[in-house]
């Protein structure tokens, strides 16, 4: 290879170029949700295996608050769970990259594709996504303790019924202000960083530009969007996390669709 040949590939090697965020309307949610669930129901076994690690977690979660008596601590988790969901989409996104392509569904490439991800710039997004939430627990127990006193702290669980009356009332109130607004910015982050860091040779911190930018184009709907994915969560975390199974995957698939709607270079006839 001569130099100038070597000058090109080297050119070649930069950052992917990113087209503008096109504006969606609100039919794009049914849109993703019924192409999330024709994914899941196309590779039923991808989604089981990676919502099981989360379900094993927040089953293991209860266990250990059960069995000490503070199933309180489970309440910042349980909100908060939306802030950390997204990233369990990572590996739905390539399955659905691969049926969308046609690519053959074989498990040693989908996980390759997956652990692959921790050379790229991944695990720096991966890292916001675990600081905010753990900020975001930090945030809930010390509104918690403000709002109720450390002495109330061992009396939740027996008197539930303290945290809907009083200062209780209030305080739900006002973390739950707080959780949204953690959500939101998350959120905003993600709905398209997550994708578009799998799909694109590109750095995180430009992902996430380019996904507030998408969340500022189409505001409302994408808000519906992050409202609907939270409600789902929420609904699936209830029976024991085992609702998650299902949700998880749905949502994840249907994720990936709603960024190749956003994004115009990508196919969005689903």
């Amino acid at each position: 290879m001569n130099e100038s040949q070597q000058d090109l590939e080297i050119l070649h090697d930069g950052p992917d170029e990113i087209p503008e965020p096109v504006e969606i309307g609100f039919d794009a949610i049914g849109k993703s949700l019924r192409a999330g669930w024709r994914d899941f129901l196309k590779a039923p076994g991808y989604g089981l295996f990676f919502s099981a690690f989360y379900v094993l977690g927040g089953l293991v979660l209860a266990l250990v608050a059960a069995a000490s008596g503070q199933e309180w601590w489970l309440m910042p988790f349980i909100v908060g769970f939306p802030l950390i969901a997204p990233f369990a989409a990572v590996g739905l996104f390539e399955v659905s990259r691969r049926l969308e392509e046609q690519e053959p569904l074989i498990w040693r490439e989908v996980l390759g594709t997956v652990f692959a991800q921790k050379d790229r710039q991944l695990p720096s997004m991966a890292m916001v996504i675990l600081l905010m939430f753990m900020f975001w627990v930090f945030v809930a127990h010390t509104t918690f303790a403000l709002f109720m006193g450390v002495s109330s702290l061992t009396n939740i669980t027996s008197s539930p019924e303290l945290l809907f009356q009083g200062r209780g009332l209030t305080m739900l109130i006002f973390g739950t202000l707080i959780g949204a607004g953690f959500a939101a910015v998350l959120f905003s982050f993600t709905v398209v960083g997550l994708p578009l860091l799998l799909d694109r040779e590109i750095d995180f911190i430009t992902a996430i530009i380019t996904s507030v930018r998408a969340v500022l184009t189409s505001p409302l709907v994408l808000a519906t969007w992050g409202i609907v994915i939270a409600a789902i969560l929420f609904l699936g975390i209830l029976p024991w996390f085992l609702g998650l199974f299902v949700a998880l995957p749905v949502l994840g698939h249907a994720s990936w669709h709603m960024y190749r709607q956003i994004m115009p270079e990508a196919p969005a006839d689903i």
